[in-house]
């Protein structure tokens, strides 16, 4: 059986937190011109990254909600601002970060259902 990820190295999972955010950096700053040309619906693309965001670190600290949903929050915010202030081809855009919010809520939803769930069945040793 593999460890929960909320057991792993404090280092690990830092540094895979920390990926997680370099990549999601990455695809909302760079140059419009050097995103992939195949799209979804930019707001399903921020509720999905959002998503993945809030619950991999609700997986990785479920003790901390609020830092996880707040950080990503912040993060979401600080995104809009510098996209609206670097001359990149992106907007910054309070609609996304309304979308952003969406996808951390979803994460919350669904993390905190997984830990209802784990508290009534009985732990396998």
């Amino acid at each position: 059986m593999s460890p929960r990820p909320d057991r792993l190295p404090h280092a690990v999972r830092l540094a895979a937190y920390s990926l997680a955010v370099a990549v999601l950096l990455y695809l909302t700053l760079a140059p419009a011109q050097d995103l992939p040309k195949e799209r979804l619906w930019d707001k399903a693309e921020h509720a999905i990254a959002w998503s993945v965001l809030a619950g991999v670190g609700l997986a990785f600290w479920p003790e901390r909600p609020r830092l996880i949903s707040g950080f990503a929050f912040g993060l979401g915010a600080l995104i809009e601002v510098l996209q609206w202030a670097m001359p990149f081809g992106r907007d910054g855009d309070v609609r996304d970060l309304l979308a952003d919010s969406v996808g951390i809520a979803v994460a919350l939803l669904a993390w905190s259902v997984v830990r209802r769930v784990a508290v009534r069945r009985p732990v396998e040793v």
